[in-house]
């Protein structure tokens, strides 16, 4: 008995092709529609203690309900939870979720601009640094005042900022303490150049003892041409033998930054950084030196003097001398100003 073929009328064939071109249309909207609603770029931070379920968290505030649909259900098919990538991610306005996807899957993250800031403290650093990077304050800290640690840069806890030069670095998110300090002394050798490293052996000086006296000036004066004067003065000082008596290091060594004016009580501190006790440099910078700083140093301008103090009108500048007498002078009226504002 011979089979009968059953023959689907016309109507039902046209009805499944409509049928799959819908279901083929939904889903390629679904996966096609922009991710975000926002009319600029946002960003998404994944860090080690991110699962897939805190990363949907961190996109959906700013995407699209298809979108966000589209994007769980790439990743819950595709194997992304064994595998989530930490770093900075970038989320174009149109985009969808395929290439967010791919993005995320991929670890093709975007980098940070990173500015190293002259501040006078690790804690302070620290903080500034946690800002941009997945690395949190109390481990950056902990690290810079760990002397092994900062032997694996050939520095101790002194001289470990001077690895620092402020500027402005591209760098990843994620990146690792010790990818950030590996970094950092690249960007230290380099700005060091052999042009550099020449005056400072001119000087009599090592690298670090340029940004030590560079930070001194720095903390003086932000007055570029100055800053040349101040250099010139203290490194004058150094060549007589004579104790630098830099105000800065005083309240660097009493971590008080506020003071206006010092008495003789503060000038007695036990610290290596009373530069009114011991004679030559302290053991290391008492901020990150600026790059303006650290050329003043190396690039002083002459002169014969030896002494120096704010001037009385409070601009900010300073009356310089070469003898005791002229400084004291100097000194009586800034003292005498000082008083008359009631300054304490």
């Amino acid at each position: 008995m011979k089979k009968k073929n059953f023959k689907y009328p016309k109507v039902y064939l046209y009805a499944a092709t409509i049928g799959l071109v819908g279901i083929i249309g939904l889903v390629g909207y679904y996966l096609l529609t922009s991710l975000s609603t926002s009319d600029e770029a946002k960003y998404v931070c994944i860090d080690t203690d991110d699962d897939i379920d805190s990363v949907f968290a961190k996109i959906e505030p700013f995407a699209s309900k298809c979108g966000m649909t589209a994007l769980r259900t790439i990743a819950r098919h595709t194997g992304y939870e064994e595998d989530i990538k930490t770093g900075r991610y970038k989320v174009e306005p149109g985009e969808c979720a395929v290439t967010v996807y791919r993005r995320l899957s991929g670890g093709r993250q975007e980098p940070v601009n990173l500015t190293v800031p002259e501040v006078r403290t690790m804690d302070r650093l620290a903080a500034q640094l946690s800002k941009k990077l997945m690395l949190d304050s109390v481990t950056i800290a902990q690290a810079l005042c760990d002397s092994i640690f900062c032997q694996k840069y050939k520095a101790d806890t002194a001289t470990i900022v001077c690895l620092f030069i402020p500027n402005t670095y591209n760098i990843y998110w994620d990146t690792t303490l010790d990818e950030l300090m590996k970094r950092m002394q690249r960007e230290h050798d380099a700005f060091w150049t052999p042009e550099r490293r020449k005056k400072a052996e001119a000087l009599g000086l090592t690298t670090d003892e340029v940004q030590t006296l560079a930070s001194i000036v720095d903390e003086e004066t932000n007055d570029v041409e100055e800053k040349h004067i101040i250099a010139g003065l203290y490194l004058n000082r150094l060549a007589k033998d004579m104790p630098l008596q830099a105000c800065p290091t005083i309240k660097f060594a009493w971590k008080r930054f506020d003071l206006k004016r010092l008495y003789d009580s503060l000038l007695s501190i036990d610290s290596p950084y009373n530069t009114y006790l011991h004679h030559g440099l302290p053991p290391g910078p008492i901020k990150i030196a600026s790059i303006k700083g650290i050329d003043a140093v190396l690039n002083p301008t002459p002169s014969d003097y030896l002494f120096m103090c704010a001037k009385d009108d409070f601009s900010g500048h300073h009356a310089f001398a070469a003898t005791g007498a002229e400084h004291m002078e100097n000194a009586r009226k800034y003292q005498q100003a000082l008083n008359e504002r009631g300054i304490k």
